[in-house]
């Protein structure tokens, strides 16, 4: 099974390599080369500090989540089970989806908290971090529809009309999702219980677990989804948290461009980050790739003379050098700690 995720991984990474070199291409590469060079080292550095901030606010938003299901951590220590919760979503391919069980591991690991109630946790983290971003990209196209007609735009009026589908069908579903809980709950159990089973029988040095023990931790787990959601004031808190850390992003994105001369409405950053960050669900490692050519096409979308390709790419390179590579390198040292079993020194 571990060679088979490696062999996953490898594939994803090779694909987004494939991805930036059409990218660079189409940016120039010589272009590309030049603008970058001009960039200053003060608002680059305020890159990487908001994107610090941003880690920061999304650790305070796992404690919050954490506090309410009574698994207590430091926040040094959320701030770091952060960092690798993003190593292993950067690393994996499809993203959250693919680094969610991982990083369920190391909340387990690194506090008393069972496997179900890690993973209710981080589950609930990447849920409510949706409702912030989609928030403010309504914000920032509203604002910026008032200085531009998007309906003259076309890409942006379809990223547009997709954030305001998301915005409709994303929390009806999770409405009746919560009405239904428990029919879906034992429809749950019904359906995972033979399967983990089956799976365990053929997995080697794994004990075949019994149907109570599958059915509790499967219960453990809506549970804990059940007391998160039935608290307002740590959903609010976590909620804060969350829109900290996504603007302090699209503040990373605008002063992206001023690193390299070029001024845009941060309108824009607040339109176009939350929708790029829609392309991490790709099957590209945490989105490589997609996310940015994603960023580039919004960008280059929108009617400033400014932004030309190889300005466009060049933002987006120093602006997603950040915000990726930034959490995947100290996600990899407490992973790499964690290996080493030193999670609960």
């Amino acid at each position: 099974m571990a060679r088979e995720n490696l062999r996953a991984t490898a594939l994803g990474f090779l694909g987004a390599f494939v991805v930036f070199v059409l990218l660079f291409y189409f940016a120039g590469v010589d272009e590309l080369i030049d603008t970058l060079q001009k960039a200053e080292a003060a608002p680059v550095g305020l890159v990487i500090l908001v994107t610090l901030v941003w880690l920061a606010a999304w650790s305070f938003s796992l404690k919050t989540v954490l506090d309410i299901l009574g698994v207590s951590v430091t926040f040094p220590k959320a701030f770091f089970i952060f960092a690798g919760a993003m190593f292993s979503n950067n690393v994996t391919p499809f993203g959250q989806a693919g680094g969610e069980p991982v990083t369920a591991y190391l909340i387990s690991q690194a506090s008393d908290a069972e496997y179900e109630t890690s993973l209710a946790a981080i589950a609930s983290v990447d849920t409510l971090n949706f409702v912030p971003s989609i928030t403010i990209a309504l914000v920032g196209a509203g604002y910026y529809a008032t200085e531009v007609t998007l309906g003259t735009n076309r890409n942006l009026l379809l990223a547009l009309v997709a954030v305001v589908a998301l915005a409709v069908v994303v929390p009806s579903v999770g409405y009746v999702a919560w009405q239904r809980r428990y029919r879906l709950e034992d429809r749950v159990v019904s359906a995972f219980v033979p399967l983990i089973q089956t799976v365990a029988r053929y997995a080697p040095r794994v004990p075949v677990p019994t149907e109570d023990g599958i059915e509790r931790r499967i219960n453990g787990f809506f549970r804990a989804i059940e007391r998160i959601a039935t608290n307002p004031r740590g959903l609010a808190l976590a909620l804060g948290g969350s829109a900290i850390g996504w603007f302090c992003q699209m503040l990373g994105l605008w002063l992206s461009f001023r690193a390299i001369g070029i001024e845009v409405p941060l309108s824009i950053a607040m339109l176009v980050v939350p929708i790029g960050a829609i392309a991490g669900v790709t099957p590209l490692p945490g989105g490589a790739g997609g996310i940015e050519s994603v960023l580039v096409v919004l960008l280059l979308a929108v009617p400033l003379p400014s932004v030309t390709k190889s300005v466009a790419v060049a933002a987006i390179v120093i602006f997603r050098g950040a915000v990726y590579w930034l959490p995947t390198l100290l996600g990899g040292g407490v992973m790499a700690w964690v290996s080493l079993g030193g999670s609960r020194s």
